[in-house]
């Protein structure tokens, strides 16, 4: 049977390589591809069946205009000429009426390849329209990397398997990154012991030596906790700190003067008991590893945190010791230069930017002009953007045009007033870099397209024609436009084995030769000068004062990827359903017993859950995993209409975990 090879496209770390097995022009399995350096012939539970979902009976096979009303999902089919036709007459009509800027195109990580998924910048650029700040994961991780390691490249993630602790910092590894999970479980093997740092006990807590639960938000203060203890018990790597960082001197004297275990035992809910413990393990461990995650990163105080979190290598001295250090995420980007696809020279002039975070509040209440025209692709931020309400209520208007290229039948599809129909990655080329580890990919279709569906570089190369855009990019196939990207010099793809590229085999990156610490200063710079705020320090969250009692925690569950996956009955059915877990206190506390149903409540909105009491869930925290459509809510949210719109301190990142509730008993 014919095999291809290609690579997942979702928003996850990993990237794994597949293997496709072909028959008649269909897939009828994918597996894991052994031949990859990372995943190693291995897959998680949504993608071992990814052929369901390509195949799925629901798909969109061709393109629909809206006959019923919006939110409705009543549509009649018509050809690609007429859906173009309509979709460039629209957008124009709205440019010549409210001006260029009128229009949104708002976009995320439906698929990570490379030309996919920045196919509509150049179009959006030629036409003047609003730019969209694509910020909804975790921006905020990057300037709390870069204050204090500027451009210094991440750590391999095989790196932990040297370490003798790897510390599970905010990441649910299990549920978002099964390769790291795998090199900590190894790691283990070998004599490492593993700690989870978190907010509930999570399904990585089974894999954890230790699991260390703290408030929400409060990640930074038990990092200055640490600090304070290694520095006063004389524990931290002073030559290394002397020789390697600038501000030590400074950072010490604050975390010793504010931050001692009684009062970081007040912001976190650990004792100061077990703040000493730890910081005494961490700092006599051989090579300690801290993989963070993206959890911390939805609070208000997001970079702050993650810039304290990144002093602690230093203050040990674990950068010294191969396995020691901290992974943020992998620093593949630097390797690639977009601007021959995404061409922001094409703007007439500078536009405005809108958060994507921001969306209910962008069709709602922003003018200077009004947004008039919406396109929506490789994302269903009905589902997924916060204040769900205000989203909902933005799509509804009948004055919005609103097109959706989508491979299913969303949310935000059954708003729309045109609906196009996408292939899935095995259907259209591409090229992949990943977040998570050092490895490339480049891809082909592994079959044609299913019915009538084209990719996103198709779509934007007909509406470029139709709208008369002659730039000659608009005429290059993906495969060109690959090229074009390849072709850009970067040290980290010198001597990269293009034969085996073009092949469809993963090549890793190399990570080219350079200064140590790539910082203004050339040293780890616990104390940045050029700051606003020179040294780390705790800072509260949005939602420390707020008036609801229980602080929302919206994890990942294991079995989707926010609402991607959710066309699939058998993970669905895995995945729960909407269950918000409860610890036992805070459940008798209410009245309510394991199986009601309940709703959570706040000024944002209301939803409705299945209960589910958890000793896994501490004192004061409520946990809905997942992002569910809301054809399979009982009520008329899901999870994100309890979520701000409010954004980090810096990056202009989302704040999903900085949110309160109260729950009560559902009718």
């Amino acid at each position: 049977m014919p095999l291809a090879r290609s690579v997942c496209p979702y928003d996850c770390p990993d990237a794994c390589g597949l293997t496709v097995e072909v028959e008649g022009g269909r897939a009828v399995a994918v597996h894991g591809d052994p031949e990859h350096p990372y995943s190693r012939g291995t897959s998680c539970t949504k993608m071992s069946h990814y052929e369901r979902t390509v195949h799925s009976p629901d798909r969109l096979r061709h393109p629909l205009l809206r006959v019923g009303a919006k939110g409705e999902g009543r549509f009649e089919r018509a050809t690609w000429e007429e859906a173009i036709a309509l979709v460039a007459e629209r957008l124009a009509a709205v440019a010549a009426a409210h001006g260029p800027e009128a229009i949104l195109p708002y976009s995320y990580a439906g698929t990570m390849g490379l030309v996919q998924r920045n196919a509509g910048h150049p179009f959006f650029h030629a036409l003047g329209a609003s730019r969209l700040d694509r910020t909804i994961c975790s921006p905020a991780k990057d300037p709390g990397w870069q204050a204090v390691m500027g451009r210094t490249p991440g750590l391999h993630p095989d790196d932990a398997l040297e370490s003798d602790l790897v510390v599970l910092w905010s990441i649910n590894a299990v549920a978002t990154s099964v390769h790291f999970a795998a090199r900590a479980a190894e790691a283990k093997r070998r004599g490492a012991r593993i700690w989870l740092v978190d907010t509930y006990a999570n399904d990585s807590a089974a894999m954890a030596d230790r699991v260390i639960l703290v408030r929400p938000g409060s990640d930074g203060a038990l990092a200055l906790g640490m600090i304070h203890v290694i520095a006063r018990d004389g524990l931290a790597d002073e030559r290394f700190l002397a020789a390697e960082t600038i501000g030590w001197p400074e950072l010490k004297a604050r975390a010793l003067a504010d931050y001692p275990p009684a009062r970081v035992a007040a912001l976190t809910g650990l004792s100061p008991e077990t703040i000493e413990e730890l910081a005494h393990e961490y700092a006599r461990a051989r090579a300690p590893f801290i993989r963070l995650g993206g959890g911390l990163t939805r609070y208000g105080n997001a970079a702050m945190t993650v810039r304290t979190l990144t002093c602690l290598p230093a203050v040990v001295g674990a950068w010294e010791r191969r396995g020691g250090g901290l992974m943020h995420q992998a620093s593949g980007s630097l390797a690639w230069d977009l601007s021959p696809l995404t061409r922001e020279e094409l703007q007439p002039r500078p536009a405005r930017v809108v958060n994507m975070n921001r969306l209910g509040h962008a069709l709602n209440e922003l003018d200077g002009p009004r947004v008039m025209g919406l396109y929506v692709y490789s994302s269903n931020p009905a589902a997924v953007a916060p204040d769900q309400g205000a989203v909902l209520r933005g799509l509804a208007r009948e004055d919005l045009f609103l097109c959706v290229h989508e491979r299913f039948l969303t949310d935000t599809a059954r708003y729309a007033d045109v609906v196009l129909p996408a292939t899935t990655s095995l259907e259209h080329p591409d090229l992949y870099r990943s977040y998570g580890h050092y490895a490339i990919q480049r891809a082909k279709g592994a079959i044609p397209p299913i019915g009538e569906s084209k990719s996103n570089w198709e779509v934007f190369g007909l509406l470029a024609r139709a709208m008369g855009l002659t730039d000659p990019l608009f005429g290059k196939s993906a495969d060109e436009v690959i090229e074009l990207l390849l072709a850009v010099p970067s040290p980290w793809r010198d001597g990269l084995d293009r034969d085996r590229l073009d092949a469809g085999y993963a090549v890793e990156l190399r990570r080219p030769a350079g200064p140590r610490w790539a910082t203004p200063s050339g040293r780890i710079e616990l104390l940045a000068p050029g700051h606003r705020e020179p040294l780390p320090r705790y800072a509260p969250t949005h939602a420390e004062e707020a008036r609801e009692p229980l602080w929302l925690v919206t994890g990942c569950n294991r079995f989707t990827l926010n609402s991607t996956f959710m066309e699939r009955p058998e993970l669905r059915e895995r995945a729960g359903g909407m269950v918000l877990q409860l610890g036992p206190a805070a459940a008798a506390a209410r009245g309510l017993a394991d199986g009601d149903p309940v709703t959570a409540w706040n000024d944002l909105g209301e939803a409705r859950f299945t209960l589910r009491v958890s000793p896994s869930v501490p004192e004061g925290v409520a946990v809905a995993e997942g992002v569910w459509w809301l054809r399979d809510a009982r009520g008329s949210g899901n999870v994100n209409s309890l979520t701000s719109q409010r954004l980090t301190d810096e990056g202009g990142g989302s704040t999903f975990y900085d949110n309160r509730i109260d729950v009560r008993r559902a009718p």
